[in-house]
């Protein structure tokens, strides 16, 4: 069995989701389906629970409003019989219904904001599956909010999800595709919650690796993962082959198309991860998998905007210990993950991506420490490939390439598959293009 995973712009108009059914059915593989809500569909409904949030209910509901004409229109264009439209404007219909439930409630909170986003992907799934079957497929809806949870730490919970998966498969033998929800789940309370936006590649990769898939694809609007952003640089090509930890790194480091966690559960089970391309999908796309053979040393380079770099100086002699120890309790304290760090024998510099707690991270680092001004709007640029440790040269290639560019921290040595370098926002679409005419030889 192979999972399937299409986002929001591969569902997002009529003859998208046509083309989704041709694609899942030209094979006689057996198939789960994650789908994203239709493309737009999560803003809108994010809109409307800030509206609700804010007492706007008039506005709210003229964006209610707004969106289910959105959905009727694409019915009409999407069914072709007359059964088929009836089921799916009562599937409409019943989860407006709900939505226009959540806009009437006295006090609207983050619980029924959760409970209003699930519904781009609820409406999806159940007008694919309801297309699928006027087309006479052999096709059933598999609910996530039966199988798919989350613990107290907001982490999947891998073993429930197994068991409670394999459960409802055995029940489904019969069926040739198996449609469900990506990005939401349930907590421990047992509400509706989700998997943070992007996260339905995360769906896809957690069945998957739950069923020991034979493969996941993700199918998005580009074929596959590229050297670099080609919405910055000039010159790109796509690289068709990875290794998990490249491209672990290419997600966490701002590669959009694919999410950063949707590489963790398919490389515990080994399941291959293929990006295909639903507007070109007899492109080989991008594999990524346990191991490769071959291949260029430098595969790619992402970048990762809004970046704090914060330094900080021991106010103690030198040779005192525990100076880091007491400098991280500090970040965990107040759970603010570090992306990159250097340092000296009395300085530690460190990057982190979510300034939420800055303040605070401050005052208490200014406890034992001496504080420089933090550089705001920075940018973490990451070169990765194979960079084992007796391969010389590499560094100097990629220093060689920015040359000209001012340069603010740089991490190199702590993994074999990662460089990263600290620059300035100003700097970063210079950078990117350097790098790639740089490093990349171009027919």
């Amino acid at each position: 069995m192979q999972v399937w995973k299409f986002g929001g712009t591969s569902v997002g108009k009529p003859e998208r989701m046509k083309s989704i059914r041709d694609l899942v059915t030209a094979n006689e593989t057996r198939k789960i389906v994650v789908l994203s809500a239709l493309s737009g569909s999560t803003n809108a409904l994010l809109a409307m629970g800030e509206s609700l949030m804010k007492g706007e209910k008039a506005e709210a509901n003229k964006q209610i409003d707004e969106l289910k004409a959105h959905y009727d229109q694409f019915l009409t264009e999407l069914f072709s019989t007359e059964n088929g439209l009836t089921e799916g404007k009562a599937i409409v219909e019943k989860e407006f219904g709900f939505i226009r439930s959540l806009a009437d409630l006295k006090i609207y909170t983050q619980k029924h904001d959760k409970q209003m986003v699930a519904e781009g992907e609820l409406l999806s799934t159940q007008i694919f599956t309801a297309y699928m079957k006027e087309q006479g497929g052999s096709v059933v809806l598999l609910p996530a909010l039966e199988f798919m949870s989350i613990d107290a730490d907001n982490e999947p919970e891998l073993a429930k999800i197994e068991e409670k998966l394999t459960g409802l498969l055995a029940t489904q033998t019969d069926k040739q595709i198996l449609v469900t929800q990506g990005f939401i789940c349930r907590n421990p309370r047992g509400e509706v919650d989700n998997l943070k936006r992007g996260g339905s590649d995360y769906t896809a990769s957690l069945i998957g690796g739950a069923i020991t898939a034979e493969e996941i694809q993700i199918w998005t609007d580009i074929d596959g993962m590229h050297n670099n952003d080609p919405r910055i640089v000039s010159r790109t090509f796509p690289v068709r082959e990875l290794l998990f930890e490249e491209a672990a790194e290419l997600a966490y480091f701002g590669a959009k198309i694919l999410h950063p966690s949707t590489i963790t559960p398919a490389k515990m089970r080994g399941v291959p991860v293929r990006l295909k391309n639903t507007m070109a999908p007899d492109a080989p796309g991008t594999v990524i998998k346990s191991s490769i053979s071959g291949g260029a040393e430098i595969k790619a380079i992402a970048a990762k905007d809004n970046i704090t770099a914060i330094y900080v100086h021991s106010t103690r002699m030198l040779n005192a210990y525990g100076f880091l120890r007491k400098v991280f309790d500090v970040f965990e304290k107040f759970k603010t993950p570090v992306d990159m760090i250097t340092t000296s024998e009395v300085s530690v510099a460190v990057t982190i991506d979510n300034p939420e707690n800055l303040d605070k991270i401050t005052e208490e680092l200014s406890q034992f420490a001496d504080m420089e001004e933090h550089d705001r709007n920075q940018s973490i640029i990451c070169i990765v490939g194979n960079f084992l440790a007796d391969k010389p040269g590499i560094a100097i290639r990629i220093l060689e390439a920015v040359k000209g560019i001012p340069i603010r921290m740089i991490s190199y040595g702590a993994s074999e598959h990662n460089i990263s370098l600290l620059v300035d926002s100003a700097h970063k679409n210079e950078a990117l293009e350097a790098l790639n005419e740089g490093l990349f030889e171009f027919n």
